[in-house]
């Protein structure tokens, strides 16, 4: 739990480096500690409020994507996404029911698509918008597979009611236009068939992005956003609503992975193509705030054996294409029991068995 106690640990500690220099704060710790809770979560992206918003640089995300996908040592950082995409898979499999034409969108290197079967999907469509990921991605055997680049932010190339499956697995939380991306999703989609998908959301990466802003408030006087900002489960469920989507369900996964220090958090979220890619972001970080950040981090939020934790809240959610086959809601004022009989609700039932 993160307290001002702890506030004043870390911030005293992270001054006695011997990377710093004198800095004079300007603001007490315990005040910096307000300030950091209010803004350590940051302003989440409004997209019921305000639909598209332009917070990240595309073009700097798909040469993150690139340098991901080129590394020689890649698998090792896709530890997360593949977890992410077996459970993703298991929701396709709640589902009874077979789908000739699915899309896979920001499908990576195929942390959902290798878990598809041919009894399930008989046509399976990879996009994503980088080239060597593609190159990459595992097809599903046995499933007819075709890999095609598309940029997620732009009109996708697939015809009105095309599709009967799209799925998206922790791709979607960098698009800017994220409305018009499920109206797109929306359009290709027949009657009657679901959007499966998953984000991170909430308060991921928290400690890394509470430990960077104490430090560079303590080193620099002000801080810049190092760590993305995530939609919230409310604004998420609006907008699938808001589109026409109709039975959404919306469950969530939280996963607390522990590393040697946050200098390796940061290195795998390189690795995995999710570093920072705001606008508003800095070119680079001072060593001096760097290892003030990795003290307060450890200090704040480090475990007994030495290793520090870093949370990933992950959103799964489900909406489909509305049909008249679908079950609808009653009527209001249809119902014929009231609420506050419940607690006789057996002495009712016995009675209409006696009648």
């Amino acid at each position: 739990m993160l307290t001002s106690e702890k506030v004043d640990t870390a911030i005293q500690l992270a001054s006695e480096l011997k990377y710093t220099t004198e800095v004079e704060l300007k603001m007490s710790s315990r005040m910096v500690g307000m300030q950091i809770l209010r803004q350590f979560s940051m302003v989440p992206v409004q997209l019921q409020r305000f639909g598209a918003v332009n917070v990240f640089d595309c073009w700097t995300k798909k040469h993150q994507r690139r340098r991901s996908a080129l590394s020689e040592d890649a698998r090792v950082f896709d530890y997360i996404k593949d977890e992410i995409g077996c459970r993703v898979a298991d929701r396709i499999y709640d589902i009874k029911r077979g789908f000739p034409i699915a899309l896979d969108l920001g499908c990576g290197r195929g942390h959902v698509s290798r878990h598809v079967t041919p009894d399930v999907v008989e046509q399976l469509v990879m996009a994503d918008s980088c080239q060597e990921a593609l190159d990459a991605a595992d097809a599903p055997e046995g499933v007819k597979a075709s890999k095609v680049v598309i940029d997620e932010e732009q009109q996708l190339s697939f015809d009105d009611d095309s599709l009967n499956l799209v799925i998206s697995s922790l791709n979607l939380h960098w698009i800017n236009d994220l409305p018009a991306s499920f109206k797109e999703i929306y359009r290709c989609l027949k009657q009657d068939c679901p959007f499966i998908g998953c984000m991170f959301y909430g308060d991921t990466l928290f400690e890394l992005r509470c430990s960077l802003q104490l430090a560079e408030l303590e080193r620099e006087g002000g801080f810049a956003p190092h760590v993305s900002p995530f939609v919230e489960a409310a604004d998420l469920g609006g907008l699938l609503n808001r589109t026409g989507f109709s039975l959404i369900t919306m469950d969530s996964d939280e996963f607390r992975i522990h590393y040697p220090s946050m200098f390796e958090v940061m290195w795998d979220l390189k690795g995995m193509g999710e570093n920072n890619a705001t606008w508003t972001r800095k070119p680079h970080l001072h060593r001096e705030s760097l290892m003030a950040a990795a003290a307060i981090y450890k200090e704040m939020y480090g475990n007994e054996d030495g290793s520090v934790p870093a949370t990933f809240q992950v959103l799964h959610f489900i909406g489909w294409k509305p049909d008249p086959s679908q079950p609808k809601p009653a009527q209001r004022g249809s119902a014929t029991v009231s609420l506050k009989d419940l607690g006789h609700i057996s002495e009712m039932l016995q009675g209409d068995k006696k009648t």
